[in-house]
């Protein structure tokens, strides 16, 4: 089976890509606070879920970012 070589287009990496996913993470945090509360959910749930969410996603994100940054480094 043949693969395509293509990788698709090429973007130039933000200059505080850190700061940009925390940006991202807590606009979604809000977000899953918002829906929570709208559907009738409790709210000191919904921000327990909210902070358990940002936390995951920022750990994620720094740990890949070091990945990358280590890989980029050999």
């Amino acid at each position: 089976m043949r693969r395509l070589g293509w990788k698709g287009p090429t973007r130039p990496l933000s200059p505080h890509p850190i700061r940009d996913s925390a940006v991202l993470y807590a606009f979604m945090a809000v977000v899953i606070v918002i829906v929570a509360t709208a559907t009738g959910g409790a709210l000191g749930r919904a921000i327990i879920a909210a902070g358990a969410f940002f936390v995951a996603a920022m750990v994620w994100t720094v740990l890949r970012w070091r990945q990358r940054l280590r890989r980029e480094g050999e």
